[in-house]
């Protein structure tokens, strides 16, 4: 581990489905955990664990040498950053301030600006792997930022991820995001749209699963998303209502780029469906409602 940062407090923001996780991999290393969520009881056990409750990020920056946010659209970065009482108002001088929320890759560069101007130094990293890769500290990391800056908070990266990649300069982390959630928004069509035909066909989806997930067609949701389908289980890993966000930070960003996805759009105006159904709460593989509800006329 970097010297600098071997016996580092820690902050994390946003101890949610994956958040909590996150932090926790982060404590059982070693380090002092601060932690801060809008909603105190998430932390309940964090804190019963030996994690420090902050009541505000402003508190909890002053406290910390490395700051982790992981919290649920790109407003809530803002504020968390920018505002008034935030992180870049209130960080000590030289932190580490690191966005693994999936955001917008503007306001990304927005704060890296904003940091360096105080004397800290701000990476975006979000991450791809779900509940699971945060429970197994098997994420995917992307990471916008300095060289230099991404080797001083490698080590504690580590300790949430596996794949770690720095891809550009600020924003970049963000903008690879947005690749992998296009590249999952129509592989999700397809996962969903393959396991309903199977069912309607009369076949047994469990063997069908046997059978593509090994081939040509597999892939991460095929092989983790499609038993929970299956199985009628559509908790949680990853909200649709944070999906349909960040596919909306997608679709805007390739607009400002000039460029047309029309997977993309399908794969939202699907998903837009769901949330007015009602499933905003439910996990992503939910879609697959969209189409064995059509088929069997509910």
């Amino acid at each position: 581990m970097s010297s600098k940062l071997e016996q580092a407090t820690v902050g994390f923001i946003g101890t949610g489905v994956m958040g909590k996780s996150m932090a926790r991999h982060i404590m059982k290393a070693g380090h002092k955990v601060h932690v801060y969520t809008r909603t105190a009881a998430k932390a309940d056990d964090l804190v019963q664990e030996g994690a420090v409750w902050q009541d505000t990020p402003a508190k909890l920056a002053a406290a910390c040498d490395v700051v982790i946010t992981m919290v649920g659209y790109p407003q809530d970065v803002e504020q968390i950053y920018l505002g008034e009482d935030g992180l870049i108002a209130h960080a000590r001088s030289g932190a580490y301030l690191i966005d693994m929320t999936t955001s917008s890759p503007l306001l990304a560069q927005r704060i890296h600006e904003a940091a360096a101007a105080k004397g800290l130094y701000a990476l975006d990293a979000p991450v791809s792997g779900g509940d699971i890769g945060a429970r197994e500290a098997r994420l995917s990391i992307m990471v916008g930022g300095k060289q230099e800056d991404y080797e001083a908070v490698l080590s504690i990266l580590k300790l949430m991820g596996t794949n770690i990649v720095l891809q550009g300069t600020a924003g970049a982390g963000q903008h690879t995001k947005m690749c992998n959630q296009i590249a999952i928004a129509s592989n999700m069509l397809g996962v969903c749209e393959a396991l309903a035909y199977a069912k309607q066909a009369g076949l047994n989806p469990e063997q069908v699963l046997k059978s593509i997930e090994s081939g040509a067609a597999g892939s991460w949701s095929l092989s983790n998303l499609g038993p929970r389908m299956i199985a009628g289980n559509f908790e949680p890993g990853f909200y649709v209502k944070h999906f349909i966000k960040d596919m909306g930070i997608a679709l805007e960003s390739a607009k400002e780029m000039g460029m047309d996805t029309p997977g993309l759009a399908l794969a939202v105006s699907l998903y837009q469906q769901m949330s007015e159904l009602g499933y905003d709460e439910k996990g992503t593989q939910v879609l697959y409602k969209h189409w064995v509800q059509e088929a069997s006329g509910k």
